[in-house]
C-alpha cells in the first residue's frame, strides 16, 4: 500500500473504498454542492488591480507569476508546471502579457481571459529571453518573483536581464490573498459543511479491528460522495493519534482508543481542513480531561483572534492554556509542538499564521485553522481544528466546534 501525500502537509496512504462496498453511512451521502456561484471573472479583475495597486505602494513594476495557485487566482489559468517555461507578467499599469512555448500556444489561447500579449519561444530558444524583452519593451525594473516561481527560472531571467532588480512578490500575492471577499467566504462556507456531512458518515463507519487505512479511506469515499474534489484524510488511532501527520505504523481500532480524524477537501478551488478527535467507546477521566484542555486552549485562541492583534498572539493565547496546566513550554513535548493556526484559502496552507514571531495585524478577510494540539507521544493526542474566518466585529467559526470527546459535531 503506497503512501501519497494528499492534504496540505499530510502524509497518507491508501486509496478510495470501492464504490460498490460502501458502508452504509458513506453509500447514503449525494452530492452537495448544487447552487455554488464560482468566483467570476469580474472578481479575477479586482484582484489584478488590487495586485497592481499593491505593485504602484511597493515600488514594483510587475510581477512574474508560473503555473500554480496564484496564477489560477488572478487569471482563471490552470496550467501543469514543466521544465518548459510558461508564466504571466502582472505589470503595475496595463494588461498581462504572457510567455509560452510555441507549439502550446493555440491551447494557451483558449485558456487565457486576461491580457492579449502572448509571445511564444521555440524549443530552441531562450525562454527568459521573452520574458526580459517583455520587461523591456514596457520599461519595467524592479520585478516582483511570486513565491513558487522555480529557481531556474529566476536564474535565467537574472542572466537575461542583469539590470533589473528581482525582489520577492510576496507582498502583493499574499496582501491580495490573504483578504477573502464574500464569494470566496461562501465558497469556503459549503466546502466546510460537506466536509462535516462527510465526517459524520466516517464517523458512522467506527468498527473494532478496523486499520486506520479503513476509517481513511470511507473519508475520501464520503468526501467524494458529497462533492469534494481532492479529498484527503489523516487517520491516528489509540498512541498514535499523537503523531501530528500521522504514523505509518499498523493500526487496528481497540475499544478505549481515541480516534484523531483531521480531512478536508477543495470545492471551486477553496479548501476545507478540519479535525475531529473522539473515543471509540467510553472515555477515560485522563482522555477527557486532555480533551477539555485543548478545548480550552481553542477556545483562547478564538478569543484573541481580534481585528488590530498581532497574529502571534493567538498562539500566545492557546500556548498559555496548555503551559498553566503543566504542558511545554514553548514547543517541548508533552505539549503543542507547532503552530496554533495556519492561513487557509485556495492553498490549505497559505499565508498568514498563528505562530511566535508573526506580528501581522489581524484583518477582516483573513481566514485561519484554530488547531492548538496537545501530543502525548506514548499515550495520545488530541487536536481539534476549526476553521474561522475574521468579520469587523472578530472572528466567526466555518464548522461548529465540539461540544465534548464523546460529541465531536457539536
Amino acid at each position: 500500500m503506497g503512501v501519497a501525500a494528499l492534504g496540505p502537509g499530510h502524509l497518507v496512504a491508501g486509496t478510495p473504498a470501492d464504490p460498490c462496498h460502501l458502508p452504509a453511512p458513506v453509500q447514503a451521502l449525494g452530492n452537495l454542492t448544487g447552487g455554488i456561484a464560482p468566483i467570476t471573472d469580474a472578481e479575477r479583475r479586482q484582484r489584478i488591480e488590487q495586485a497592481q495597486r499593491l505593485m504602484q505602494e511597493l515600488g514594483i513594476s510587475a510581477i512574474v507569476v508560473e503555473p500554480g495557485t496564484s496564477m489560477v487566482y488572478y487569471t482563471a489559468v490552470s496550467w501543469s508546471p514543466s521544465e518548459r517555461t510558461f508564466a504571466v507578467v502582472i505589470p503595475a499599469r496595463g494588461e498581462p502579457s504572457w510567455v509560452c512555448p510555441g507549439f502550446e500556444e493555440a491551447r494557451a489561447r483558449e485558456l487565457i481571459r486576461f491580457g492579449t500579449d502572448v509571445r511564444v519561444w521555440q524549443e530552441d530558444e531562450n525562454p527568459f529571453r521573452v520574458i526580459a524583452g517583455i520587461l523591456r519593451d514596457r520599461g519595467l525594473g524592479k520585478v516582483g518573483l511570486e513565491e513558487q516561481v522555480r529557481f531556474f527560472v529566476q536564474d535565467g531571467l537574472r542572466k537575461e536581464a542583469p539590470s533589473v532588480e528581482l525582489v520577492s512578490a510576496t507582498p502583493v500575492t499574499a496582501g491580495c490573498r490573504m483578504h477573502k471577499s464574500a464569494a470566496e467566504l461562501a465558497l469556503m462556507q459549503r466546502a466546510s459543511d460537506i466536509t462535516i456531512a462527510a465526517f459524520k458518515a466516517a464517523f458512522a463507519t467506527l468498527q473494532e479491528g478496523m486499520t486506520q487505512y479503513d476509517l481513511q479511506n470511507n473519508m475520501l469515499a464520503a468526501l467524494t460522495r458529497v462533492g469534494g474534489s481532492d479529498p484527503w484524510a489523516l487517520v491516528g488511532f489509540g498512541q498514535y493519534s499523537a503523531f501530528p501527520h500521522g504514523s505509518v505504523q499498523p493500526q487496528q481500532l481497540r475499544v478505549g482508543d481515541i480516534v484523531l480524524l483531521d480531512s478536508g477537501c477543495a470545492l471551486e478551488g477553496y479548501q476545507s481542513d478540519i479535525t475531529r478527535t473522539t473515543v471509540f467507546g467510553k472515555p477515560s477521566a485522563r482522555q477527557t480531561e486532555i480533551w477539555n484542555l485543548e478545548r480550552r486552549a481553542q477556545d483562547a485562541a478564538f478569543a484573541a483572534a481580534q481585528v488590530g492583534r498581532p497574529c502571534e498572539s493567538v498562539d500566545a493565547a492557546a500556548r498559555k492554556v496548555l503551559t498553566d496546566a503543566g504542558f511545554g513550554p514553548d514547543y517541548r513535548l508533552p505539549g503543542l509542538p507547532h503552530r496554533t493556526g495556519h492561513g487557509i484559502g485556495m492553498d490549505g496552507h497559505e499565508w498568514t499564521y498563528f505562530v511566535r514571531g508573526n506580528t501581522t495585524p489581524i484583518a477582516p478577510g483573513m481566514c485561519f485553522s484554530d488547531e492548538p494540539m496537545i501530543a502525548i507521544y506514548g499515550e495520545f493526542g488530541i487536536r481539534l481544528e476549526d476553521c474561522l474566518y475574521i468579520t469587523g466585529d472578530g472572528p466567526r467559526f466555518f464548522s461548529q466546534q465540539s461540544a465534548a470527546i464523546d460529541r465531536p459535531f457539536g
